[in-house]
């Protein structure tokens, strides 16, 4: 086939939320909370034209948009689904699925499919639910539907591969691994003819017809002492160029591997928890303390690091032309210079957090806000 809030029950999920409460609780006897570094004045030296605005719901959840062509498919937390012409901003279509969606998108450009909190998938075309089917556990990381499956990634570290028409259980691999699963959208893609999934440090090639590994690449090895220093599970939106995919692990490594021979390129220590972007030269992500990185695709070694926008909570960058865009805890998204991250413009959307990587729909670039906000910009 060719498809290209409180932790008390972390023995299921641990948030990103949960993780940040730790470490201030750890460090705020000894030091004041961190500012976020203040936003130096906008030189405007990259024109950036709104275009439209539409909403989705609150996104209480990092709700990954995916694109497909110039259509754009989305999810609120509230349960709202829709598909956005890139161009224009209106519907194309939208359901409310009267249940919390706690992953999604993913989508082939026909069937887009979701997780709800009640541990099932829910399958859709053109705004009709298509079918519902239950999985073992929740699942946090959007469905990847791609050769005529849905294939989905669920808290007990199994992967899952449903027929795309019915929903009926095609197969299902489960590995053993850490007591505790990162509450955050993780690694799932299609390389060629291998699906490609991101378990603990591990990014596992797998024959897609059956389930069974086909390679095993290790970018990340745990060596904490408690179950919460041990958690280094891989965090999306991935880097993929080829046959080369860059992943985070979480608060561990950036590393690329080759997806057809299975081998590590390269893995480098950094400590951050959201997404990568990048293209054939260089890979891009925020560290913890939002500290920006570029490192050469290549072989891994540091570009650049930029402190630009230390403390402000970026989302998961898009590198675009000479231009590298990223969105912040206030609604800002900036528009940085891809050699040097000096800043090129800033544009705002509706003060509340971009939580997700803005990403590209033919010439639209699309942000969506915690408030639920869509907007769509044009970068001259």
């Amino acid at each position: 086939m060719n498809f290209q809030s409180s932790f008390w029950p972390i023995k299921r999920s641990l948030s990103v939320a949960a993780l940040a409460l730790i470490a201030a609780l750890a460090g705020c006897a000894s030091s004041d909370k961190i500012k976020p570094a203040e936003l130096t004045p906008n030189p405007a030296l990259q024109a950036v034209r709104p275009v439209w605005t539409n909403q989705i719901g609150r996104v209480s959840f990092a709700l990954e948009p995916r694109v497909s062509g110039t259509t754009v498919t989305l999810a609120g937390s509230d349960g709202t689904v829709a598909a956005l012409d890139a161009a224009s901003g209106k519907d194309l279509w939208r359901v409310q699925l009267d249940v919390p969606i706690t992953a999604g998108v993913g989508t082939d450009g026909k069937t887009a499919a979701v997780v709800t909190n009640a541990n099932e998938v829910v399958a859709l075309e053109a705004g009709r639910v298509l079918w519902r089917q239950k999985l073992p556990a929740q699942g946090y990381t959007p469905p990847l539907v791609a050769g005529g499956r849905v294939f989905v990634v669920t808290a007990d570290r199994s992967v899952t591969a449903l027929d795309g028409a019915s929903g009926r259980k095609l197969w299902t691999q489960q590995r053993p691994g850490d007591a505790l699963v990162l509450k955050q959208s993780g690694v799932l893609l299609a390389v060629g003819d291998t699906l490609v999934v991101g378990q603990s440090g591990h990014v596992l090639g797998l024959n897609p017809a059956n389930g069974t590994v086909r390679w095993d690449a290790l970018i990340a090895t745990s060596r904490g002492t408690n179950d919460v220093e041990r958690l280094i599970d891989l965090v999306g939106p991935v880097s993929r160029v080829g046959n080369s995919v860059c992943a985070r692990a979480f608060q561990s490594t950036v590393g690329c591997v080759d997806a057809v021979r299975g081998q590590v390129l390269w893995s480098k220590k950094s400590v951050g928890a959201v997404g990568l972007h990048g293209d054939e030269k260089w890979v891009i992500g925020a560290e913890a303390d939002d500290k920006l990185v570029a490192w050469n695709r290549a072989d891994g070694e540091r570009v650049w690091s930029s402190d630009l926008l230390s403390h402000r909570v970026l989302s998961a960058p898009l590198l675009l032309g000479k231009s590298l865009l990223v969105g912040d805890g206030s609604g800002w998204l900036h528009l940085l210079s891809r050699e040097s991250a000096s800043l090129l413009n800033r544009v705002e959307t509706d003060g509340s957090a971009i939580s997700v990587g803005p990403v590209l729909a033919g010439k639209t670039v699309v942000v969506v806000t915690s408030k639920g906000g869509v907007y769509g910009f044009v970068p001259e």
